[in-house]
């Protein structure tokens, strides 16, 4: 094997047994060694949807992120020559088209077009330590080094396109999935945040819901401080479709329910720039996020007569377990604290068997509607069963919790029931509370509340007792 044959083979091996792209521009670096004298490879890719050179080898992250903006008109002026040259020879964009037909050449760099079908797709830019002569030979055997690495280069983005696809569907799937087991936006929409974060890794995203006014709210995540992501939103309406910055960094989504505009998300960069498939897949998802949680509001509907007790209006138990599993994954995933209030009407047997059971659904209606003004709109309150309530306080900690829970107490005992005939009776409560522990499950939350209620109750009633080892 002669030394032109010893170099071709060693390039075409190191190319076919290297995926990823950095590692290859080493190993090629490596490969270059032995024959040539290789400082700096440059690999770039053009990317048509935003017109820019990518860096290969850096992941197909914008140039310009890599290279000086002096370099970056070299790189540009190359590969515009590269065009309708094969190689651009010492950077020198009047490089003449017959190069073949000389004895020696002496340069320093050397770029070689990459193409696909005929049409350059990217370059590669070879930088030798010292001043090199190249042959007609060596010309010849870089060409067929750029022919090779253009197919490496082809089948990297078909892989990762195809990543990106998989992961698009997945997406999609997921998205599609949630409503079959959950309904509340609460839970919902943070999920679906959370998977389209995931998905656009590049830029932020936020989910904002439209109030009756017209006002938009941040509903996922916590801030977003970004004053032309405001500005831009005023812009949307249910015919204007998606909104795309100038600088192509930022890009509104609406969300639509029929003629109705209900919300959008929002995706933002300080640096990337959104590409034409972000754009259409962030379309997409966003069309799946507004039927998923269209179909949440209406199976919310649906439901509110069977998760809701018939006599309070609280959430049933069925429904209690529902909303405690929900919030504990919450809890877990966002790590975030979560409290749990347990409370049982003090001798409210004595209630039905001297007043009648008419009494004492009054009670229970009455303890509710006082339960339910006294936490915020987001706490979760529910009847348990029989006398007893369950409350859930997400984002609560578990001093925060007992004066909640205190606030219940003496709110309950300060009530005066009208039981007709110009009549009241007064009732109380025993609190048991406990705060979720790392390391508990979701029904230990509620045992450890349960059990800190009966050491309530058995210490005298009418009081908080909070859960301890």
């Amino acid at each position: 094997m002669n030394t032109n044959e010893k170099f071709l083979y060693k390039l075409f091996n190191t190319i076919s047994t290297n995926d990823d792209m950095e590692e290859l521009a080493e190993n090629l670096k490596s490969v270059f060694a032995e024959f040539y004298e290789i400082s700096e490879i440059n690999v770039l890719y053009y990317d048509r949807s935003i017109k820019k050179l990518k860096n290969a080898i850096k992941d197909f992250e914008p140039a310009e992120d890599y290279y000086s903006a002096e370099k970056m008109t070299i790189l540009n002026e190359i590969f515009e020559k590269l065009k309708t040259s094969d190689f651009v020879l010492n950077d020198d964009i009047s490089t003449p088209p017959d190069i073949f037909d000389q004895e020696d050449i002496i340069l320093k760099t050397i770029s070689i077009a990459l193409k696909d079908n005929g049409q350059t797709i990217g370059m590669v830019r070879l930088k030798f330590k010292n001043k090199t002569s190249l042959s007609e030979n060596d010309l010849k055997l870089f060409e067929m080094f750029g022919y090779n690495l253009s197919l490496k280069m082809i089948n990297v983005l078909l892989n990762k396109q195809l990543e990106i696809n998989t992961a698009f569907y997945k997406s999609m799937k997921a998205i599609t999935k949630i409503i079959e087991t959950q309904y509340d936006f609460q839970y919902i929409i943070p999920l679906i945040g959370e998977m389209i974060d995931k998905f656009v890794m590049n830029h932020l995203i936020y989910i904002f819901i439209r109030d009756d006014e017209g006002k938009y709210n941040l509903f996922w995540p916590g801030a977003c401080w970004n004053k032309r992501v405001y500005e831009l939103m005023e812009k949307l309406s249910v015919d204007s479709g998606e909104i795309i910055s100038e600088d192509r960094r930022t890009g509104i989504f609406p969300m639509l329910s029929g003629d109705k505009l209900f919300g959008c998300i929002v995706a933002n960069s300080t640096i990337d720039k959104l590409s034409d498939e972000d754009i259409s897949y962030i379309k997409e998802l966003t069309k799946q996020s507004s039927v998923t949680i269209e179909k949440a509001d209406e199976y919310s509907k649906v439901l509110q007569n069977a998760t809701q007790d018939a006599l309070t209006g609280l959430n049933n138990r069925r429904q209690f377990e529902v909303r405690l599993s929900e919030q504990y994954a919450i809890a877990n995933r966002q790590n975030t604290p979560l409290c749990a209030i347990m409370i049982d009407i003090d001798f409210f047997k004595k209630f039905n068997d001297t007043y009648g059971h008419a009494i004492g659904d009054t009670v229970l209606r009455t303890v509710a509607s006082t339960i339910k003004e006294q936490l915020r709109e987001y706490d979760i309150p529910s009847r348990y069963g029989g006398e007893e309530f369950c409350i859930l306080l997400p984002q609560t900690n578990i001093e925060e919790a007992r004066i909640v829970a205190e606030r219940l107490r003496s709110a309950v005992q300060n009530k005066k029931i009208d039981i007709g005939d110009g009549k009241t009776i007064g009732v109380t409560i025993s609190v048991g509370l406990a705060e979720l522990d790392i390391k508990d499950m979701a029904e230990d939350l509620y045992i450890k509340a349960d059990s800190a209620l009966y050491k309530a109750k058995e210490s005298g009633r009418n009081r908080v007792c909070v859960y301890e080892k």
